[in-house]
């Protein structure tokens, strides 16, 4: 037997759209990102889900509602499941506004230096609140048993390598994750080491074709 964890990202949003930087900002779906939602619900509701868990943002949530409601569940909110604080000056604004408006800011984070720029969560701070909430709904997953958890594209790509225990700065090397694509992890044992039983990659950005 083994356990699943399906990390979803959420619907499109207008920002997301116009590629204004959301952050803690809580930006609704649209109307696309709503049919997003409708669209991959019924799939993951096939996955016969145990629970639902999502950031309290407005668009993970929203995109969360659907999944659960096909499921017959009642989502979980967690505030640990948010994406990166972009910073005070960054949030909705494109990256060449940001680089326009805030020239020294976006010289920083061109460069990397993220404690320069006021408000930006570093990959450290993110995998300090995210990584225990992750692991600790897996821990709640029972052999033979999926759970769903909805965030960001950004949370979830460094929160993920950070989990299988992979190397720092692979997050790199993974796409983008689409609006409403997901991630499946799986814990189980090895094809060659059958005594290795461990959390693995099995998918990464699955989208509804």
């Amino acid at each position: 037997m083994s356990r699943r964890l399906v990390l979803l990202r959420h619907g499109r949003t207008e920002w997301n759209h116009a590629l204004r930087a959301q952050g803690h900002s809580d930006v609704p779906l649209d109307a696309e990102g709503e049919a997003q939602a409708k669209a991959v619900a019924p799939v993951l509701a096939a996955m016969d889900p145990v629970a639902v868990w999502t950031s309290d943002l407005a668009r993970a949530s929203g995109t969360a509602r659907a999944v659960a409601d096909q499921a017959g569940l009642e989502p979980v909110h967690d505030a640990r499941l948010r994406e990166f604080s972009m910073g005070t000056n960054r949030v909705g604004l494109t990256l060449q506004e940001y680089a326009d408006q805030h020239p020294v800011e976006h010289a920083a984070l061109v460069a990397g230096d993220i404690g320069a720029i006021p408000g930006r969560e570093s990959d450290e701070q993110v995998l300090a609140r995210f990584l225990p909430a992750l692991t600790s709904y897996a821990d709640e997953l029972a052999d033979g048993e999926t759970g769903i958890l909805v965030s960001h594209g950004a949370a979830i790509r460094v929160a993920v390598p950070a989990f299988l225990g992979w190397p720092a700065g692979v997050d790199q090397s993974l796409g983008v994750l689409a609006n409403c694509g997901w991630v499946e992890l799986e814990h189980s044992v090895g094809t060659w080491t059958p005594s290795d039983a461990r959390w693995r990659l099995r998918a990464w950005n699955r989208v509804v074709s």
